[in-house]
């Protein structure tokens, strides 16, 4: 029986790489070197895509008999995209701006497997509705978790949740980063099925 192919995932998130450890197959982490600045009027979404797939052919350009995941998320606000805040000014702005709306977190996921001329990325878009937020609630929370490394500053795994009203997805990880059932049906596609590995 042929030994399946390393699988790398081409990202340097902590929540992706806990994620994926779910599916317990091996794998590796490389950081990709991708330019992340959005293009002039590419929306959300199509940011999120293409900056999926970019990591994953960053990735399997070094390892063409690898799987290579690439993930990317970007939150979308009424079309404009909100990204990880950086500081703490910057993610309170963006709690004040989100709340009592509705956001869509646009999280895609790409799989690459270059020996196989097998490349495909999904979309896995997540409604997330905020309550209408306090001031002190949003301090205590940005003291509590310092999300800044998270898109739109939304920690659903953890306090976060507590500024929500609903989430509605069809893939329950994508919010948190790495949409495990669509990247099971990639990996299944790309020659890596997790339940027979």
């Amino acid at each position: 029986m042929p030994l399946p192919p390393p699988l790398i995932l081409a990202s340097t998130s902590r929540y992706r790489r806990e994620l994926l450890e779910r599916l317990r197959l091996p794998f590796e982490v490389v950081s990709p070197q991708v330019d992340e600045t959005p293009l002039p009027g590419e929306t959300p979404a199509v940011l999120a895509t293409r900056l999926a797939l970019a990591k994953a052919q960053a990735v399997a350009q070094q390892w063409p008999g690898a799987v290579v995941i690439g993930s990317d998320q970007v939150a979308d606000l009424d079309g404009q995209a909100i990204g990880k805040p950086g500081t703490h000014e910057r993610a309170t702005a963006q709690l004040r701006l989100m709340s009592g709306r509705e956001v869509v977190f646009q999280t895609a996921v790409a799989v690459v497997r270059i020996d196989k001329a097998y490349e495909q990325v999904l979309l896995a878009p997540v409604a997330v509705r905020f309550r209408a937020l306090q001031d002190a609630e949003i301090e205590r929370y940005l003291r509590l978790e310092q999300p800044y490394d998270c898109a739109g500053s939304a920690k659903c795994e953890t306090l976060g949740i507590a500024l929500l009203d609903a989430i509605h997805s069809d893939d329950p990880t994508a919010l948190v980063g790495l949409p495990l059932i669509r990247t099971c049906r990639l990996l299944r596609e790309a020659g890596l099925d997790p339940l027979s590995a």
